[in-house]
């Protein structure tokens, strides 16, 4: 069975399509990583059979300009048009179905599923008051419906509600898979993904599944993308040029890191409404205020290692001291790409005695592993089984997560 995850983060820079082969049942009763593309099978545990899956395609599509426009004024804003926002998710719709059914055309693949996150507009993890009731809520763009008209093929969509449900926070939910590919029967692992958010999964040696730790620990490229796009007008600093070439104000960073945000335990989320346009914008007056006065390169400098500070001190504060056995942090996502930010992190994490590695190496591309972790979700959702972590989420109990939308 051939199942497309679709993923499009909070950077709004794009659609991720992954294609990935299911052979058996996705059960999770096995260790080490899985992928039989780069790495050796072992063998079947007694009784229960390790899922097995293969990659055989991932493509990623820029929205178009005005698209990733539309998406990012939507985003946590104080007023919209209900017209153009029910436009939208009819068009973002059809852009993920274009793009799935591009990638599988390349791949020459016969599609049977699509696990399609949507497009975040406005998450809060956290319940507050609205016309007399507590509530948390979550929506994600993308009519899953449209996409299933358009290939032909069900579509899981919307996974994060049902956690929501469950008295989770909607997030993170990548660390169902985290801790399929990461864990270990010696050495603790702690995968750091960066997109516009960075998040992590703690598997600590030998962990089981409800065992495991996972929340969000700050800005990922997000604030650094803010701050490119208004100081130099480009979406992102590409290969961390302009940081490599600017000067890091450790006083800004050090206050910075003083929110509340930090300091909250876990289980949490974070999204545009805590590190978007607003905070870029508080950023950007408190770097002005300093003298000597910072350079444009020294602000973004000073942004890229907020990110590298903030997953560090996340690590320290919260994962760290609940277990002795983590060695390895391994990164994936869209920060991967940004040797700046690597090098800064590397230099973060190497006094807590962590090794730096990549998702690249254990068979999943650094920009590829959240669209694999939605086919992951969308076939466990296909047969009826819940694949929540409520360690992660903060769930009372597992849920089945995402709608099906038929063809």
């Amino acid at each position: 069975m051939i199942v497309a995850g679709v993923m499009s983060g909070t950077s709004a820079d794009g659609i991720n399509v992954a294609l990935v082969r299911f052979d058996g049942r996705f059960d999770g009763k096995f260790d080490g990583p899985t992928s039989p593309n780069t790495l050796p099978r072992r063998k079947q545990s007694r009784g229960r059979g390790r899922p097995r899956y293969t990659l055989i395609g991932h493509e990623e599509f820029p929205f178009p300009a005005r698209v990733r426009s539309a998406i990012l004024a939507a985003m946590n804003a104080d007023s919209a048009s209900v017209a153009d926002l029910a436009r939208l998710n009819f068009l973002v719709g059809e852009l993920y179905a274009e793009a799935v059914a591009r990638t599988a055309r390349s791949a020459q693949a016969k599609i049977a599923l699509v696990g399609c996150h949507g497009q975040t507009l406005y998450h809060q993890g956290e319940a507050a008051a609205f016309l007399g009731r507590k509530l948390a809520v979550t929506w994600q763009t993308g009519e899953g419906a449209v996409v299933a008209a358009r290939l032909g093929v069900p579509v899981v969509s919307d996974f994060r509600p049902a956690d929501m449900a469950a008295g989770g926070k909607g997030a993170p939910l990548v660390p169902f898979l985290d801790y399929f590919l990461y864990r270990d029967t010696r050495v603790g692992r702690i995968a750091q993904n960066i997109g516009g958010i960075a998040n992590l999964t703690a598997i600590r040696a030998d962990a089981l599944l409800r065992q495991i730790l996972a929340f969000d620990t700050g800005p990922g490229n997000m604030v650094i993308d803010g701050v490119m796009q208004e100081l130099f007008g480009r979406l992102y600093d590409r290969d961390g040029r302009v940081a490599s070439a600017g000067q890091v104000r450790e006083d800004v960073v050090a206050r910075l890191m003083q929110a509340p945000f930090f300091r909250r335990q876990p289980p949490r989320t974070a999204g545009r409404e805590e590190f978007g346009r607003d905070y870029v914008a508080r950023f950007l007056r408190l770097c002005r205020s300093k003298k000597p006065r910072l350079s444009k390169a020294d602000v973004v400098a000073t942004a890229t290692e907020l990110t590298a500070q903030s997953i560090a001190d996340a690590v320290q504060r919260f994962v760290l001291p609940k277990e002795k056995s983590y060695r390895e942090l391994v990164v994936s996502g869209g920060g991967t790409k940004n040797p700046t930010l690597m090098a800064m992190l590397r230099g973060q994490i190497a006094p807590l005695g962590l090794e730096l590695r990549f998702s690249d190496e254990f068979g999943i591309p650094s920009d590829a592993k959240e669209a694999v972790a939605f086919a992951v979700l969308a076939y466990e959702t296909w047969y009826g089984r819940p694949s929540n972590v409520p360690s992660a989420t903060g769930a009372r109990r597992a849920a089945i997560l995402g709608k099906i939308s038929y063809a």
